[in-house]
Order: C-alpha cells, then sequence, then structure tokens
C-alpha cells in the first residue's frame, strides 16, 4: 500500500479535533506521529478504517522507546559519522550511547524505572510511582495541602519548602525506605521532585472520602517547576522535558491531549513572550501556586514531569558523545510544538533564504551589520531578511524561523530557535563569545548544520568587556566583523544546505501560485 496517501489521511485526522471514536477524541499530531501514536494504542486503531492506518512500514513504525520497536521502525536513527576510537568501543556502542543520553533511548530508561512508591490496596486508594532520583513521578487521588501559602511573606520560587511534614497525602502503602532512598540529587529545586516528596505521608482514609479536600481537581493535572521565563534557552529546557514527559506518562490514550491543567510551583504570576507555547500542551489557562494557596487541593491525576536541570537530564544537562547528532526526540519536539501552534511553512523558492538577528540588547551588538549584510542582499541567490525578534509575536518569530535556510545571530537565546528550522537548515552562530559549546551542542540534538567565527584575527571587540560582576568577559561588549570572511562563511553554509539530501528542488523556474501563496 503506498505511504503517501496514508499519510495524507492521517493528517486530516490529526487536524481533526471533533474526531471522536468510541468517545474519545484523537489528538492532533502531526501525521508522522500519529501513525505512531495509533501503533501504541492497538484497541484505538482497530477503530479506524483500514485504508487510513495501512499494513507493513506502516504498521511497524514507533517512536524508539517501545520494547518491541526495531531500528528500522524507529521514529529517527542518530548520525554518528566518522572514526569511534576512543568515544566507545564499537560504532553501534557509539550509536547507543548517543540514543541513551539524547533521544528515545532515554524515555526507555525512564519507563524501565518507574517504581512503585505508594501502593493502593482497593479501586480508589491512592496510588505513587516514580523514576529514579524522583526525576518524573505520577500518582492518583493525593492531597496537597497548600494552607501554610498564605502566610508566606516572600514570592515563592525555586524554593524547596513548599510543603511541610505531612502536607502531602495519600492513602496507600508507602515503602518509606525506597522513597528515602531516591533522595540524592535533592540538592536543588530543579533537579528532583524530592524537595516535596519527602513529605509525603499516608493517610488513614481514602482522599476523597476523608472531607479534607477543600478542591477536587478532575482534570489530569501537570505541576511544573520551571527554569527562567524571560530567557528562551533556558525555558525551552521546560517546554522539552515536560514533551518529554507526554512519553513517559503514555500509558492511555489521552496522554496527548490538551484537556490538562499545568500548574507552576510559584507564586509569581507567569509571564512570558514564550506563553503561547503552552497552547500546544494545554487548552486551559496556567495556574500558578496563588491560585490554590490556602487550600487543600486533592487531584485525581496528578504529574510530576523532568526536571529542566536534571543531573544528566535532558537539554540543559545533556552529555552528549562525541561525532553522534539528530536525536530523533528534538526533531519530534520541534514538530509537535510546529503543527500545534499551525505555523505556517513554505518551502524552499529559488534563493536561499537568511535571517539575521539583530539585537537591541546593550551587549553583543554588530557595530557593522550594515557592511555584513550588503554584498548578500546583492547577490541574487539570496533571500536576506534582518529582523529583531524582540519585536514580534513569539508565533511571528516561529513563522519566520521555520522558514528559514540560514539563521544567523549572536551568541544569545535567541539562537534556540534552532530548533525549529528545517531539517537542512544552518545555524551560523556569528561569534561564540568563548562559550563554545552551548548552541553547537543544541545544534547536534536537533541535527542541523552549525557554523560560528574561526579566525580570532578578523574579529573586532570594541573592548575586552567587563562583566557586570568585574573583570574581562567576551559577552560583555560590541563586536566588528571582516567582511570578505562572513560572506565566504555563508557562502559555504549555502552551499551545504544545496547537497543535504532534504532539500526540496524545484522542479519549475516559475512555481505555482499555489506553491508561492502556500505560506
Amino acid at each position: 500500500m503506498p505511504i503517501l496517501p496514508i499519510l495524507i489521511g492521517l493528517l486530516h485526522l490529526s487536524l481533526a479535533e471533533d474526531k471522536h471514536l468510541d468517545g474519545f477524541s484523537l489528538p492532533s499530531l502531526p501525521s508522522e506521529h500519529l501513525i505512531r501514536y495509533l501503533n501504541t494504542f492497538p484497541k484505538l486503531k482497530q477503530e479506524l478504517p483500514t485504508n487510513l492506518t495501512g499494513n507493513g512500514t506502516i504498521s511497524s513504525a514507533c517512536w524508539g522507546h517501545e520494547r518491541d520497536c526495531t531500528p528500522a521502525g524507529r521514529f529517527q536513527t542518530p548520525q554518528c559519522p566518522g572514526e569511534h576510537t576512543g568515544w566507545a568501543r564499537s560504532k553501534e556502542a557509539q550509536v547507543r550511547t548517543f540514543y541513551n543520553q539524547a533521544d528515545f533511548g532515554y524515555i526507555q530508561e525512564q519507563l524501565s524505572q518507574l517504581t512503585p512508591q505508594c501502593v493502593p490496596t482497593y479501586l480508589g486508594d491512592s496510588s505513587l510511582e516514580c523514576t529514579h532520583y524522583l526525576r518524573f513521578c505520577r500518582g492518583r487521588n493525593l492531597l496537597f495541602d497548600f494552607r501554610g501559602l498564605e502566610k508566606r511573606e516572600e514570592r515563592i520560587r525555586y524554593h524547596m519548602d513548599v510543603l511541610g511534614p505531612g502536607q502531602l497525602l495519600g492513602h496507600c502503602k508507602l515503602n518509606r525506605t525506597r522513597l528515602s532512598g531516591e533522595m540524592e540529587h535533592i540538592g536543588s529545586a530543579l533537579q528532583s521532585w524530592g524537595p516535596e516528596l519527602r513529605n509525603f505521608d499516608v493517610l488513614p482514609h481514602p482522599v476523597l472520602e476523608s472531607g479534607l479536600c477543600d478542591v477536587v481537581v478532575n482534570t489530569p493535572t501537570f505541576i511544573m517547576k520551571i527554569d527562567a521565563t524571560y530567557n528562551m534557552y533556558h525555558h525551552f529546557c521546560d517546554f522539552f522535558n515536560l514533551y518529554a514527559s507526554l512519553f513517559v506518562n503514555q500509558s492511555h490514550p489521552a496522554a496527548f491531549n490538551t484537556d490538562v491543567q499545568i500548574l507552576i510551583w510559584e507564586t509569581y504570576p507567569y509571564d512570558s513572550p514564550f506563553r503561547d507555547t503552552f497552547k500546544a500542551f494545554s487548552q486551559r489557562p496556567v495556574w500558578t501556586l496563588s491560585d490554590v494557596e490556602g487550600k487543600r487541593v486533592c487531584f485525581k491525576n496528578v504529574v510530576l514531569p523532568l526536571l529542566p536541570r536534571m543531573i544528566f537530564g535532558l537539554f540543559y544537562n545533556t552529555p552528549i558523545i562525541q561525532g553522534c547528532s539528530n536525536s530523533g526526540l528534538f526533531r519530534a519536539f520541534s514538530e509537535f510544538i510546529l503543527h500545534r501552534l499551525q505555523i505556517p511553512y513554505k518551502p524552499p523558492q529559488q534563493k536561499i533564504r537568511i535571517t539575521y538577528l539583530s539585537r537591541r540588547t546593550k551587549y553583543r551588538q554588530v557595530l557593522n551589520e550594515d557592511e555584513l549584510l550588503a554584498p548578500l542582499e546583492a547577490n541574487d541567490k539570496y533571500d536576506v531578511q534582518r529582523v529583531s525578534y524582540e519585536r514580534l509575536s513569539f508565533t511571528n518569530q516561529l513563522a519566520i524561523t521555520r522558514n528559514t535556510d540560514i539563521l544567523i545571530g549572536m551568541h544569545g537565546a535567541g539562537l534556540t530557535h534552532l530548533l525549529f528550522l528545517p531539517n537542512w537548515a544552518c545555524i551560523f552562530e556569528l561569534y561564540n563569545c568563548e562559550d563554545p559549546n552551548c548552541y553547537k551542542d543544541l545544534a547536534r540534538l536537533r541535527g542541523v548544520r552549525y557554523r560560528t567565527w574561526e579566525q580570532r584575527d578578523l574579529v573586532y571587540p570594541q573592548d575586552e568587556g567587563h562583566h557586570p560582576e568585574g573583570g574581562a568577559h567576551a559577552k560583555f561588549t560590541n563586536y566588528s566583523f571582516d567582511v570578505k570572511e562572513f560572506v565566504h562563511l555563508v557562502d559555504e553554509a549555502a552551499e551545504e544546505i544545496l547537497s543535504h539530501k532534504e532539500f526540496p528542488r524545484q522542479t519549475s523556474e516559475n512555481p505555482s501560485k499555489t506553491q508561492r501563496n502556500e505560506l
């Protein structure tokens, strides 16, 4: 059976929010994602017409964390070209290491670690299960006592004392020794759920029958301890780990539904230029602790997702074996966000599309921006735009990034946009300001090409840089660059893009009106 008609049919299904099967609504997912979702839940898949699900390759498609998933069926296999000597005992070991560090192998590891901490005896009892070091937990019928928050004079953020002893309760058989043994990563609020779960205690009566609940939340709830909301790099540690947690929690077809509640573990009002990203996960307004303070809240279904600064975690602290790139988990996250936020896509036409990120900050401005861009703008093979993302809505930013072939910018959080570039694209970190691995590693994880300035004698800092706390620092000054070398690096990036196997080739000198207007 041809694959393309199946993909098109599934894409229509994924866009149909009101498509109900036996009382259940299919989640809105990209077609390749929806295939794997349906293969995870075969009973649901059986309710679809057979001409939409097919067989063979489609039936064997999987994410990569499933126990019976073959390498051929995986969403994506990492690329590890070149020699492996010194980094792994074999090429297979090199690929496997990267897969377990930064791909769906990491999800598989978390699933294998899920261990009951508090076991129910009867239907309706509480339950709690967690992975090692309490990085991810989920529970049912748990009581959180937030009455003490009303007396707190300070705002709560990154606190490890939100709950006190006996302020997290469940009616179940608690293995206190096992729970205590998972507290090793309790040194930071963003590394573990240990600061909260060390206060877990047993209630002698079923939670929902105890009469203690001031509020009962029936909606599945994700409680999040988040990083810096105004820095794109750090906030996307939160969003990425929330996405990864959907797979760890994928024990029910509703795993990718948006009828969930997000509760942020702080009393500051949630505000972020990237807040629209939460719409990819939830159709409900985001809560903070201020929305529940003073109450004993009973959650029927609660998830404590993977955290943004876990030791050897995902995104921020990911250890990456040398020589490998292209995490399928990172690519899936990119496609998921773009699909859920309905960011338009326009295939390349005759010119390489270059987006230059112009900074309006005090430091790391490019002093000879006009000189650098002039030769590119005069070159017929390039379509150049200069933008200041801080002046645009986040969805408009994503619309530009998704339709960019070369993204150029100075070292800074805005380069996190590389997550949403096309697969063939290149991120050109104009100068890394002596922080060489941050965006280089992120580009490796996402699977896009990376370039940065190499000729130190051809970059001209305004001064030595002055760190706010004293001392010279490359991130705290402005720069000029050699024009000829800049153009040379862009030309090299363009040649690599044109040779990329996924770069779309036009079959006509004059693309159709439909193609031109697809955006």
